[in-house]
């Protein structure tokens, strides 16, 4: 049986308590989070000057989730941090989490390692746990067990399943903050993945003290060498939540907070609950022959997932318009157009508003009035390239100012 709800706790106070519901999700994209930042900084200007007070959107959103880099975003709205803060991390960040190891083998091991991040996230985070007090919002990451094949989306819902002990497992309750975020950054390719202890009492996996320690013990569960074997019923293997239907995990998270099985069950309808969802830069992923030249079938795989990343993305953007009022229309391509009146035959189920910007050159032209070389274009879509976070986060401001309206915050709006 899970734990009684706390109305003293701020936590649970936005998960299930009464009145109009607020639903903010983030998706991934590496470096370019640093553009959702804009517009999260844009949101937070408009609220504050409407209420008149200095707002943090850990207590205006009732649950805030997000996707590997959306998870470091959602995780420091729900401490409390404000976005000037959150910025500030980016940029700082950025150049130790992207630093490149002249001594990593390609192929054999991971692009960068993982402990520039992980030490970031931890100082953000701390040592708290998923079930912390100073979570001031409900809150959600994504995050994918490659070593079941199971997507986990895990929140602080304290009537969420899996929420306390069982006899084979300990609770989600348990976990460790930092742990999870930098389980759901895991990409595969650009960093290692994260082990999580999954039974109570077992020690703290290799993970901990460095990427090292994973290949390690990976090798030693396949035979090769002497690492240490991973026991799958001790430990769980994390890899990156983009790697799962959810990298914009704004379908997943309405899902969490409607749905039943999850115990929140906030209600539908435009004038109940809001959705805010909110990109990290999209663009259509071209390929030619030519371009691949060497490590061919590698190279190919790598562009195969990233386009299914894609298209699960546009996909979930689809539906999420098809079922919300929305306030802010997006494109999904130009057979569909925004489906905004397009309407279930019971109508809307939500308000929704969905920020983002294009990485393509026509568009940054004609809706920003920037002009950039079609190789600078292709530098600002990469999600490991340190150098550009002042780029894309200018491109997000001028994005932001553009589109994130004051009207669409007005009391009546959401």
């Amino acid at each position: 049986m899970n734990e009684p709800d706390s109305p003293s706790l701020s936590r649970d106070r936005h998960l299930f308590g009464e009145g109009r519901k607020r639903l903010l999700t983030l998706d991934g994209g590496g470096i370019r989070g640093a553009i959702s930042v804009a517009f999260l900084e844009r949101i937070e200007d408009i609220l504050s000057k409407q209420l008149n007070t200095d707002v943090r959107l850990g207590d205006h959103f009732d649950f805030v989730g997000g996707t590997s880099t959306g998870a470091i975003i959602a995780g420091s709205l729900a401490l409390g941090y404000r976005t000037e803060q959150i910025k500030d991390f980016y940029i700082r960040l950025a150049p130790n989490a992207f630093k490149r190891d002249v001594w990593r083998v390609p192929i054999l091991q991971s692009k960068f390692d993982a402990r520039g991040l992980r030490g970031h996230i931890e100082a953000v985070i701390g040592d708290r746990r998923l079930s912390s007090p100073d979570l001031i919002t409900g809150l959600g990451v994504v995050t994918k067990r490659i070593d079941t094949g199971s997507p986990w989306v895990i929140t602080n819902n304290p009537r969420s399943p899996y929420w306390n002990d069982a006899k084979d497992y300990i609770g989600n309750k348990h976990y460790k903050l930092a742990a999870l975020v930098r389980a759901s950054t895991a990409a595969p390719h650009f960093f290692d993945p994260e082990l999580i202890s999954i039974i109570d009492g077992a020690p703290e996996p290799a993970a901990a003290s460095g990427d090292r320690g994973v290949v390690r013990g990976m090798l030693g569960r396949m035979g090769f060498g002497r690492g240490p074997a991973l026991d799958p019923k001790t430990f769980g293997m994390f890899v990156d939540g983009g790697v799962s239907p959810s990298n914009n995990p704004s379908l997943t998270f309405f899902q969490i907070v409607t749905l039943k099985a999850f115990g929140i069950c906030w209600p539908m309808g435009p004038e109940k609950l809001t959705v805010v969802s909110i990109g990290t830069g999209a663009h259509r992923l071209r390929l030619s022959l030519e371009s691949l030249g060497f490590a061919r079938t590698p190279k190919l795989a790598l562009h195969a997932l990233m386009s299914m990343i894609k298209d699960t993305e546009v996909a979930t953007l689809a539906q999420m318009q098809w079922f919300g009022e929305c306030l802010a229309p997006w494109q999904i391509n130009s057979e569909v157009g925004t489906l905004a009146d397009d309407v279930l035959p019971g109508g809307k189920l939500f308000r929704f508003l969905r920020y983002d910007v294009r990485l393509e050159q026509e568009w940054l032209r004609s809706e920003l009035g920037i002009t950039l070389s079609d190789r600078e274009v292709q530098r600002l879509r990469a999600m490991d390239d340190p150098s550009t976070v002042h780029e894309l986060y200018e491109i997000g401001k001028i994005a932001a100012d553009r589109t994130v309206k004051a009207e669409h915050w007005t009391s009546g709006a959401i």
